[in-house]
């Protein structure tokens, strides 16, 4: 239901940027509202708690709107969905605002964890090699699991490739009860 709420809100905000032209801003300005997310388990407290009151919420909204430099879109768009109690699918909105305008893009997003973070060399690299295999820029979204010991788990739309060798031992590992 959550994912369906912000899908239409979503929808709403790219639209009207998309009409402005200002989908580079609606990009920064959705980026910076992960970011912020992704930081302050305050800020996800405080849209998730349904003890804060819709005035509490708005105002608070607002102030961190103002205070991120947010266009009046997006600032708008999260004190209307503040007024309406709709704050907890701020997650799902950052989401599919940033699959529609990376769509528009025509890029794709690959999600990629590896055992060590990557350089900025093997980053562009790997984003070379998956933008031959798929025809599309590819934006890595990166994170850094140590327990695969080596290696890569990539994740491309519904293909996944993992070449770590921690899936590698536990195959290895299955072989071997195989055998015994």
């Amino acid at each position: 239901m959550s994912l369906s709420i912000a899908s239409r809100y979503a929808q709403a905000v790219f639209e009207i940027a998309k009409e402005e032209k200002a989908l580079a801003q609606l990009e920064a300005d959705t980026e910076s509202l992960a970011a912020v997310l992704a930081t302050s388990p305050e800020f996800a407290a405080m849209i998730a708690s349904p003890v804060v009151s819709r005035t509490e919420q708005g105002a608070a909204v607002g102030a961190i709107a103002a205070k991120m430099g947010l266009a009046p879109m997006v600032s708008n768009t999260l004190a209307l969905m503040a007024s309406n109690r709709r704050l907890f699918v701020v997650p799902q909105l950052v989401a599919a605002l940033l699959a529609r305008i990376a769509a528009e893009k025509g890029e794709v997003t690959a999600d990629v964890t590896s055992a060590v973070a990557l350089t900025a060399a093997q980053a562009k690299s790997l984003a070379a090699s998956l933008k031959a295999k798929v025809g599309k820029d590819v934006k890595l979204n990166t994170t850094v699991d140590e327990s695969l010991i080596g290696g890569l788990i990539v994740k491309l739309g519904s293909t996944m490739i993992d070449t770590s060798v921690k899936a590698r031992l536990a195959a290895l590992q299955n072989a071997m009860k195989e055998v015994g």
